[in-house]
């Protein structure tokens, strides 16, 4: 079983998921160079989703990329020319994700039912859905980017194993714990800042 697994999986497969794990684990410590990673990880996985015919994922990669672009620019200068700082999203930012996640389930469910072979149009739209919200949030550095990402996370582990993309679905399983500890590590962040603030 192991190795026909190993057997399926594709270099462009293997190469980008170090490039996403990498890219995680600098996110995960606060470093902006992650991006840089990330984008190499994606070019790879645009190839790997489209052959799986996991189309909302394709796109959702080519949305990763654009994000990714952004939010290296935005980490790095933000509004006034330094690095943006970890928080929490504003009411107006809880809106706008909500719109994302309902707005981006619709169009996907739409097009991938109407337009595509696919047959996971319903699963694959929410992976998609969950993930643009959580990528905008990180793109912004809100902290409640590490929950949208890994209800995207929970969804995309079967959908992956489905397709037959073992070690994609390794990958987000791996995702998904170093989301609970990036979670855990920006929340020290946001207190020691406001401790420091209080002084």
């Amino acid at each position: 079983m192991m190795q026909e697994i190993l057997q399926q999986t594709t270099w462009q497969e293997w190469l980008g998921v170090c490039f996403s794990v990498v890219q995680v684990l600098l996110a995960r410590k606060n470093n902006s160079n992650n991006y840089l990673f990330g984008i190499a990880g994606i070019l790879l996985s645009l190839y790997v989703m489209f052959f799986a015919k996991l189309y909302a994922e394709f796109t959702l990669n080519l949305y990763y990329l654009i994000m990714s672009i952004y939010g290296w620019l935005y980490w790095k200068f933000g509004k006034k020319q330094k690095e943006t700082a970890i928080s929490e999203t504003t009411t107006q930012e809880k809106f706008i994700t909500t719109g994302i996640v309902m707005g981006t389930f619709i169009l996907f469910w739409y097009f991938l039912t109407q337009f595509t072979d696919s047959d996971v149009p319903i699963l694959d739209s929410l992976v998609s859905a969950f993930a643009w919200a959580g990528m905008w949030l990180m793109a912004r550095r809100k902290i409640e980017n590490w929950v949208l990402l890994n209800m995207s996370n929970m969804i995309a582990i079967p959908l992956l194993i489905h397709k037959g993309l073992y070690l994609y679905s390794i990958l987000t399983a791996f995702l998904f714990i170093v989301a609970i500890s990036g979670y855990l590590e920006w929340r020290k962040i946001i207190k020691s800042k406001n401790v420091d603030v209080a002084e």
